[in-house]
């Protein structure tokens, strides 16, 4: 690996840069993106919060109700360690990007030796926050499909209190029917 000069061409400082600033960017969309979801989680349990303080729910209801806040807490743990990853990618480019730049640099007054090693040394900073990257996106997966989860145990909800209703107004019309005949 040989240190490239800047006057080889205009373009060289940006090579080396390019990949870690661009990853950084995409890091930094998705941190943002994770905090969104983190406030979204923090206000639902607020709402669940609300819905306990109503009073006495029936069995079912108060059943339902502790299974949306289990798992809106486990999603929130399952945001807060994809945020951790997250960070450690951003930092890690962030370094890797710094490390290039030095390497480059100081190259021509160190040798190659220098360069080498610093080479080494932001290549594995760019590895560890790919691998940040990817472990914050499993937990992001994972967080996606417990709101999902929480979407259908709601769906489910709507679906059978909805049922309960028209069951409860075709009886209702029932009545009303008979007593209209009578």
């Amino acid at each position: 690996m040989q240190p490239l000069e800047f006057t080889q061409s205009p373009f060289a400082v940006l090579t080396l840069i390019a990949a870690p600033a661009i990853l950084t960017n995409a890091t930094s969309t998705l941190a943002q993106s994770t905090i969104n979801r983190m406030f979204r989680t923090r206000d639902r349990m607020h709402e669940l919060l609300a819905k306990s303080e109503v009073g006495d729910l029936p069995e079912a209801e108060a059943t339902y109700l502790l299974e949306q806040v289990n798992r809106v807490e486990r999603q929130a743990v399952l945001l807060l360690r994809a945020l951790h990853s997250i960070y450690v990618a951003l930092g890690a480019f962030a370094a890797a990007t710094l490390i290039t730049l030095l390497a480059e640099g100081l190259a021509p007054l160190w040798g190659a030796l220098w360069f080498r090693a610093m080479a080494g040394l932001g290549i594995a900073l760019g590895l560890v926050g790919v691998g940040g990257l990817v472990f914050g996106s499993v937990k992001l997966s994972k967080a996606t499909r417990m709101s999902l989860d929480n979407i259908r145990a709601e769906a489910a909800l709507i679906r059978e209190r909805q049922s309960l209703r028209s069951a409860g107004a075709s009886k209702n019309a029932e009545i009303l029917s008979e007593q209209r005949k009578s």
